[in-house]
Protein backbone atom coordinates (compact mmCIF):
# COMPACT_ATOMS: atom_id res chain seq x y z
CA UNK A 1 0.00 0.00 0.00
CA UNK A 2 2.96 2.19 0.78
CA UNK A 3 4.65 1.90 -2.72
CA UNK A 4 0.46 2.43 -4.39
CA UNK A 5 0.23 5.43 -2.46
CA UNK A 6 3.41 7.02 -1.17
CA UNK A 7 3.19 9.94 1.10
CA UNK A 8 4.67 13.45 -0.13
CA UNK A 9 7.65 12.79 2.21
CA UNK A 10 8.11 9.10 1.31
CA UNK A 11 7.68 10.61 -2.76
CA UNK A 12 10.16 12.89 -1.99
CA UNK A 13 13.21 10.68 -0.74
CA UNK A 14 12.53 8.19 -3.89
CA UNK A 15 13.01 10.95 -6.18
CA UNK A 16 16.03 11.92 -4.59
CA UNK A 17 16.81 8.76 -4.44
CA UNK A 18 16.73 7.82 -7.83
CA UNK A 19 18.51 11.74 -8.60
CA UNK A 20 21.47 10.84 -6.77
CA UNK A 21 21.50 7.50 -9.07
CA UNK A 22 21.00 9.36 -12.09
CA UNK A 23 23.64 11.67 -11.66
CA UNK A 24 26.03 8.68 -9.77
CA UNK A 25 25.26 7.02 -13.89
CA UNK A 26 26.01 10.09 -15.60
CA UNK A 27 29.41 10.56 -14.23
CA UNK A 28 30.08 6.82 -14.20
CA UNK A 29 29.57 6.58 -17.66
CA UNK A 30 32.33 9.63 -18.30
CA UNK A 31 34.83 7.08 -17.54
CA UNK A 32 36.44 4.21 -19.16
CA UNK A 33 35.49 0.80 -17.96
CA UNK A 34 38.11 -0.02 -15.55
CA UNK A 35 38.62 2.76 -14.17
CA UNK A 36 34.65 3.11 -12.83
CA UNK A 37 35.38 -0.94 -11.72
CA UNK A 38 38.68 -0.18 -9.73
CA UNK A 39 36.70 3.04 -8.11
CA UNK A 40 34.09 0.85 -6.88
CA UNK A 41 36.62 -2.14 -5.31
CA UNK A 42 38.50 1.44 -3.78
CA UNK A 43 34.93 2.87 -2.49
CA UNK A 44 33.28 -0.15 -1.20
CA UNK A 45 36.62 -1.83 0.22
CA UNK A 46 37.38 1.15 2.76
CA UNK A 47 33.22 1.65 3.73
CA UNK A 48 32.53 -2.16 3.25
CA UNK A 49 34.73 -3.00 6.74
CA UNK A 50 33.43 -0.66 8.68
CA UNK A 51 29.61 -1.29 8.64
CA UNK A 52 27.65 -3.68 10.60
CA UNK A 53 27.33 -6.44 8.13
CA UNK A 54 31.09 -6.83 7.54
CA UNK A 55 30.76 -9.32 10.72
CA UNK A 56 27.47 -11.18 8.99
CA UNK A 57 30.24 -11.76 6.43
CA UNK A 58 33.03 -12.68 8.55
CA UNK A 59 30.88 -15.40 10.60
CA UNK A 60 29.71 -16.67 6.77
CA UNK A 61 32.98 -17.50 5.89
CA UNK A 62 34.05 -19.00 9.29
CA UNK A 63 30.76 -21.09 9.03
CA UNK A 64 32.02 -22.35 5.49
CA UNK A 65 35.73 -22.45 5.92
CA UNK A 66 35.97 -23.75 9.72
CA UNK A 67 39.32 -24.63 9.05
CA UNK A 68 40.86 -21.54 8.28
CA UNK A 69 42.59 -18.78 10.86
CA UNK A 70 41.33 -15.74 11.69
CA UNK A 71 43.65 -14.08 9.27
CA UNK A 72 42.34 -15.45 5.96
CA UNK A 73 39.24 -14.84 7.13
CA UNK A 74 39.99 -11.74 7.49
CA UNK A 75 41.31 -11.27 4.22
CA UNK A 76 38.38 -13.18 2.54
CA UNK A 77 36.19 -10.77 3.96
CA UNK A 78 37.89 -7.64 2.63
CA UNK A 79 38.37 -9.00 -0.77
CA UNK A 80 34.76 -9.42 -1.16
CA UNK A 81 33.96 -6.39 -0.11
CA UNK A 82 36.12 -4.94 -3.60
CA UNK A 83 34.46 -7.27 -5.56
CA UNK A 84 30.85 -6.01 -4.40
CA UNK A 85 32.37 -2.84 -4.77
CA UNK A 86 32.97 -3.54 -8.86
CA UNK A 87 30.03 -5.16 -9.02
CA UNK A 88 27.70 -2.16 -7.90
CA UNK A 89 29.78 0.34 -9.83
CA UNK A 90 29.31 -2.03 -12.98
CA UNK A 91 25.75 -1.94 -12.83
CA UNK A 92 25.48 1.36 -14.66
CA UNK A 93 27.95 0.47 -17.68
CA UNK A 94 27.36 -3.33 -18.09
CA UNK A 95 26.01 -2.52 -21.66
CA UNK A 96 29.54 -0.83 -22.40
CA UNK A 97 30.72 -3.87 -20.96
CA UNK A 98 28.43 -6.28 -23.00
CA UNK A 99 29.63 -4.38 -26.39
CA UNK A 100 32.93 -4.18 -26.03
CA UNK A 101 33.02 -7.69 -27.41
CA UNK A 102 36.33 -8.63 -25.64
CA UNK A 103 35.37 -8.42 -21.62
CA UNK A 104 33.46 -11.35 -21.83
CA UNK A 105 34.76 -15.12 -22.34
CA UNK A 106 32.08 -17.89 -22.55
CA UNK A 107 33.23 -21.79 -22.27
CA UNK A 108 30.47 -23.95 -23.64
CA UNK A 109 28.57 -21.56 -25.46
CA UNK A 110 27.12 -23.99 -27.67
CA UNK A 111 24.88 -25.46 -24.89
CA UNK A 112 23.21 -22.20 -24.96
CA UNK A 113 23.11 -21.71 -29.33
CA UNK A 114 21.71 -25.41 -28.79
CA UNK A 115 18.91 -24.17 -26.60
CA UNK A 116 18.31 -21.26 -28.89
CA UNK A 117 18.54 -23.43 -31.90
CA UNK A 118 15.98 -26.20 -30.65
CA UNK A 119 13.96 -24.06 -28.52
CA UNK A 120 14.09 -26.09 -25.68
CA UNK A 121 12.85 -24.52 -22.66
CA UNK A 122 14.99 -25.09 -19.55
CA UNK A 123 14.92 -23.52 -15.98
CA UNK A 124 18.50 -21.60 -16.08
CA UNK A 125 20.01 -21.57 -12.22
CA UNK A 126 22.96 -19.45 -10.44
CA UNK A 127 23.85 -17.21 -7.82
CA UNK A 128 25.43 -13.68 -6.76
CA UNK A 129 28.76 -14.95 -8.28
CA UNK A 130 31.05 -12.31 -9.73
CA UNK A 131 29.13 -9.79 -11.04
CA UNK A 132 25.93 -11.82 -11.82
CA UNK A 133 24.92 -9.31 -14.08
CA UNK A 134 26.54 -10.77 -16.79
CA UNK A 135 24.61 -13.80 -17.13
CA UNK A 136 21.18 -12.36 -18.04
CA UNK A 137 23.23 -10.29 -20.48
CA UNK A 138 25.14 -13.31 -22.04
CA UNK A 139 21.59 -15.69 -22.06
CA UNK A 140 19.68 -12.52 -24.12
CA UNK A 141 22.78 -12.05 -26.61
CA UNK A 142 22.95 -15.80 -27.00
CA UNK A 143 19.19 -15.62 -28.06
CA UNK A 144 17.48 -17.80 -26.05
CA UNK A 145 13.69 -16.31 -25.17
CA UNK A 146 14.50 -16.37 -21.20
CA UNK A 147 12.25 -14.66 -18.99
CA UNK A 148 14.62 -13.28 -15.77
CA UNK A 149 13.14 -12.97 -12.54
CA UNK A 150 14.52 -9.90 -9.95
CA UNK A 151 13.25 -8.54 -6.89
CA UNK A 152 11.86 -5.15 -7.67
CA UNK A 153 12.92 -2.24 -5.88
CA UNK A 154 10.86 -0.52 -2.67
CA UNK A 155 11.61 2.61 -4.68
CA UNK A 156 9.67 2.56 -7.99
CA UNK A 157 11.34 5.07 -9.79
CA UNK A 158 14.80 3.36 -8.98
CA UNK A 159 12.94 0.11 -10.25
CA UNK A 160 12.23 1.81 -13.63
CA UNK A 161 15.48 2.58 -13.68
CA UNK A 162 16.90 -0.86 -12.87
CA UNK A 163 14.98 -2.01 -15.48
CA UNK A 164 15.65 0.32 -18.24
CA UNK A 165 19.34 -0.19 -17.36
CA UNK A 166 18.78 -3.91 -17.87
CA UNK A 167 17.21 -3.26 -21.39
CA UNK A 168 20.07 -1.42 -22.55
CA UNK A 169 22.52 -4.41 -22.08
CA UNK A 170 19.74 -6.79 -23.97
CA UNK A 171 17.22 -8.04 -20.76
CA UNK A 172 13.90 -7.88 -22.33
CA UNK A 173 11.86 -10.21 -20.39
CA UNK A 174 11.38 -9.81 -16.24
CA UNK A 175 9.65 -11.74 -13.61
CA UNK A 176 9.32 -9.92 -10.24
CA UNK A 177 9.47 -12.45 -7.48
CA UNK A 178 6.07 -13.40 -5.85
CA UNK A 179 2.66 -14.57 -6.85
CA UNK A 180 2.53 -12.47 -10.08
CA UNK A 181 5.90 -13.53 -11.15
CA UNK A 182 5.33 -17.53 -10.78
CA UNK A 183 2.33 -17.47 -13.02
CA UNK A 184 4.58 -15.37 -15.42
CA UNK A 185 7.54 -18.11 -15.32
CA UNK A 186 4.38 -21.02 -15.36
CA UNK A 187 2.87 -19.51 -18.47
CA UNK A 188 6.46 -19.05 -19.76
CA UNK A 189 7.35 -22.51 -19.52
CA UNK A 190 4.15 -23.42 -20.96
CA UNK A 191 4.50 -21.58 -24.28
CA UNK A 192 7.92 -23.28 -24.46
CA UNK A 193 10.40 -20.65 -23.01
CA UNK A 194 13.09 -20.99 -20.85
CA UNK A 195 13.09 -19.16 -16.94
CA UNK A 196 16.30 -17.78 -15.27
CA UNK A 197 16.37 -17.77 -11.41
CA UNK A 198 18.90 -17.44 -8.65
CA UNK A 199 18.63 -20.01 -6.20
CA UNK A 200 21.64 -19.12 -3.42
CA UNK A 201 19.94 -17.14 -1.19
CA UNK A 202 17.84 -18.18 2.57
CA UNK A 203 14.15 -18.65 1.68
CA UNK A 204 12.30 -19.09 5.30
CA UNK A 205 9.89 -22.51 4.69
CA UNK A 206 11.93 -23.74 2.09
CA UNK A 207 14.02 -27.07 1.43
CA UNK A 208 16.73 -28.17 4.62
CA UNK A 209 19.79 -29.06 2.05
CA UNK A 210 23.65 -29.63 3.21
CA UNK A 211 25.37 -26.42 2.04
CA UNK A 212 29.07 -26.11 3.27
CA UNK A 213 28.21 -29.00 5.70
CA UNK A 214 24.99 -27.48 7.21
CA UNK A 215 21.55 -27.47 6.40
CA UNK A 216 20.30 -24.11 4.36
CA UNK A 217 16.58 -23.18 3.33
CA UNK A 218 16.53 -22.93 -0.11
CA UNK A 219 14.02 -22.11 -2.59
CA UNK A 220 12.32 -25.21 -4.03
CA UNK A 221 11.19 -23.18 -7.03
CA UNK A 222 13.20 -23.91 -9.64
CA UNK A 223 13.12 -27.83 -8.90
CA UNK A 224 9.24 -27.30 -9.01
CA UNK A 225 9.35 -25.88 -12.00
CA UNK A 226 11.65 -28.38 -13.86
CA UNK A 227 9.87 -31.29 -12.63
CA UNK A 228 6.88 -29.80 -13.74
CA UNK A 229 7.97 -29.26 -17.54
CA UNK A 230 10.15 -32.27 -17.61
CA UNK A 231 13.19 -30.19 -18.28
CA UNK A 232 16.36 -30.02 -17.15
CA UNK A 233 18.08 -27.62 -14.70
CA UNK A 234 20.63 -25.22 -16.59
CA UNK A 235 23.31 -24.02 -14.50
CA UNK A 236 25.53 -21.28 -14.89
CA UNK A 237 28.26 -19.23 -13.67
CA UNK A 238 30.33 -16.29 -13.51
CA UNK A 239 33.47 -15.79 -13.08
CA UNK A 240 36.09 -12.19 -12.88
CA UNK A 241 39.06 -12.82 -14.80
CA UNK A 242 40.44 -9.18 -13.31
CA UNK A 243 38.91 -5.29 -13.26
CA UNK A 244 35.74 -5.66 -16.03
CA UNK A 245 37.00 -8.65 -17.17
CA UNK A 246 34.48 -12.12 -17.25
CA UNK A 247 34.32 -15.81 -17.58
CA UNK A 248 31.03 -16.96 -18.17
CA UNK A 249 30.63 -20.86 -17.75
CA UNK A 250 27.69 -22.60 -19.09
CA UNK A 251 28.14 -26.35 -17.06
CA UNK A 252 26.38 -29.50 -17.60
CA UNK A 253 22.45 -29.46 -16.90
CA UNK A 254 20.89 -31.43 -13.95
CA UNK A 255 18.51 -33.41 -15.15
CA UNK A 256 15.95 -33.75 -11.47
CA UNK A 257 14.74 -37.35 -11.63
CA UNK A 258 10.78 -37.92 -10.89
CA UNK A 259 10.38 -41.38 -9.19
CA UNK A 260 7.01 -40.12 -8.22
CA UNK A 261 7.73 -39.11 -4.66
CA UNK A 262 7.55 -35.30 -5.29
CA UNK A 263 8.98 -33.96 -2.31
CA UNK A 264 11.90 -36.28 -2.36
CA UNK A 265 12.12 -35.49 -6.06
CA UNK A 266 12.79 -31.70 -5.10
CA UNK A 267 14.77 -32.21 -2.25
CA UNK A 268 17.46 -34.54 -4.08
CA UNK A 269 17.63 -31.81 -6.86
CA UNK A 270 17.47 -28.35 -4.22
CA UNK A 271 20.31 -30.83 -2.91
CA UNK A 272 21.93 -30.96 -6.44
CA UNK A 273 21.80 -26.99 -6.87
CA UNK A 274 23.53 -26.14 -3.17
CA UNK A 275 25.77 -29.00 -4.29
CA UNK A 276 27.01 -26.73 -7.58
CA UNK A 277 26.97 -23.80 -5.55
CA UNK A 278 28.99 -24.58 -2.94
CA UNK A 279 31.64 -25.92 -5.61
CA UNK A 280 31.38 -22.77 -7.69
CA UNK A 281 31.96 -21.06 -4.26
CA UNK A 282 34.90 -23.06 -2.93
CA UNK A 283 36.50 -22.31 -6.03
CA UNK A 284 36.08 -18.59 -5.78
CA UNK A 285 35.35 -17.89 -2.07
CA UNK A 286 35.79 -14.07 -2.61
CA UNK A 287 33.63 -13.36 -5.30
CA UNK A 288 30.48 -14.45 -3.38
CA UNK A 289 28.06 -12.36 -2.21
CA UNK A 290 28.88 -13.06 1.82
CA UNK A 291 26.82 -10.13 3.20
CA UNK A 292 23.40 -11.99 3.92
CA UNK A 293 22.62 -14.77 6.38
CA UNK A 294 22.27 -17.75 4.27
CA UNK A 295 22.08 -20.22 7.48
CA UNK A 296 19.34 -20.98 9.94
CA UNK A 297 19.59 -18.37 12.35
CA UNK A 298 20.69 -20.58 14.95
CA UNK A 299 23.46 -21.49 13.42
CA UNK A 300 24.81 -17.94 13.98
CA UNK A 301 24.55 -18.33 17.51
CA UNK A 302 26.69 -21.15 18.16
CA UNK A 303 30.31 -20.68 18.66
CA UNK A 304 32.91 -21.22 15.86
CA UNK A 305 34.65 -24.32 16.61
Amino acid sequence: MARAHPSLAQSLAWRLEVAAYDAITLLARLFPVDSVSDFGAAALGWLGPMTSVHRVAVRNLQIAFPDRTAEEIERLAAEQWRQIGRTFAEFPIIDRIVAAGDRIEIVNGERLAEIARTGEPVVFVSGHLSNWEIMPAVIAHSGVVCHMTYRPANNPYFDKRIRDNRFRYGVRLFAPKGGDGARELLDALGRGESVALMNDQKFNGGVAAPFFGRLAHTAPGPSRLALRFDTVLQPMSVQRLGKARFRVIVHPPIKPVASGDRAADIARSVGQINAFMEERIAERPAEWFWVHKRWPTETYARKRR
